[in-house]
């Protein structure tokens, strides 16, 4: 401890800065060995900090459950605004049995969501179909494994891929290259390593844990249009539209990504183009 005699005086050697700072706190609090609680603190710190980033994507899966069960009740709003109307305990049976429906719905389907936010798994014939009518249509061509393997050196990682640019030709529409800046920074994934690339590849299923969950700031990149050109194949379209996504990676993303300067983003304006 400091004596009460001595000062926090520049140039006063013996009295380093931060015990310094230590001992004004602990007499403005009036609590005695706060370096002891703020070591305990620390120590708290770098054994929770592990556990939060495995849970926190995990979270994100809990809330997309919430929304879903959300969306079940709401579906059935006019039904229970109807028994609640009749009978107190008629409504609240009514709610309970939509909540437990919503849960098996989601538990044993996913699909609700799916229908609301207009996502599908395919066919190509049904893209096309929506392309036809004049609908945008975004479509990942990496996808799971794009997702699971890639990380913050911003590989495009989409293999042989070109069903997504056979889509684009038969619809006879243009493609709009799309990259999110900072947007592996937001969750890591271990499926870059030997073990969950190997399970990936010989299941098809994505064993590799994530975590995170940072607030990094994200901005959305849109590329020019690569115009329908009936002379062009798939392989060709393809190659083209990856050469666009990584010529947007390359003028817009940090090589390799950094969490902590991803997250700095969000406190500097990025200056607009003239």
């Amino acid at each position: 401890m400091i004596d009460n005699n001595q000062t926090c005086a520049v140039g006063q050697d013996s009295v380093p800065y931060v015990t310094c700072m230590i001992y004004v706190l602990e007499e403005w609090l009036g609590v005695e060995q706060l370096e002891d609680y703020l070591n305990f603190a620390n120590h708290l710190l770098w054994v929770f900090t592990p556990l939060i980033l495995l849970i926190l994507p995990y979270f994100t899966i809990f809330l997309l459950y919430l929304t879903i069960i959300f969306l079940h009740i709401y579906k059935r709003k006019n039904v229970l605004k109807e028994a609640y109307s009749h009978n107190l305990w008629d409504g609240a049976r009514k709610t309970v049995a939509t909540l437990w429906d919503g849960h098996a719905a989601v538990w044993h389907g996913f699909s609700l969501l799916l229908d609301v936010f207009c996502a599908l798994h395919g066919p190509r014939e049904k893209c096309v179909e929506i392309l036809r009518s004049g609908h945008l249509l975004a479509i990942s061509p990496g996808g799971v494994r794009e997702a699971l393997l890639s990380d913050e050196t911003y590989n495009i990682i989409w293999g042989n891929r070109k069903g997504f640019a056979q889509v684009a030709i038969d619809a006879k529409v243009p493609i709009i290259p799309m990259f999110t800046q900072n947007i592996r920074e937001g969750f890591r994934s271990l499926g870059g390593t030997r073990l969950f690339k190997w399970l990936y590849e010989k299941f098809r299923y994505p064993f590799a844990p994530m975590y995170g969950g940072f607030p990094v700031k994200l901005r959305t990149f849109l590329g020019d249009p690569i115009p329908y050109d009936p002379k062009v194949t798939a392989e060709e379209l393809a190659e083209k539209t990856k050469n666009a996504v990584q010529a947007l990676i390359d003028k817009h993303q940090r090589i390799p990504g950094n969490i902590r300067s991803a997250l700095l983003d969000r406190f500097h304006k990025e200056q607009k183009a003239h």
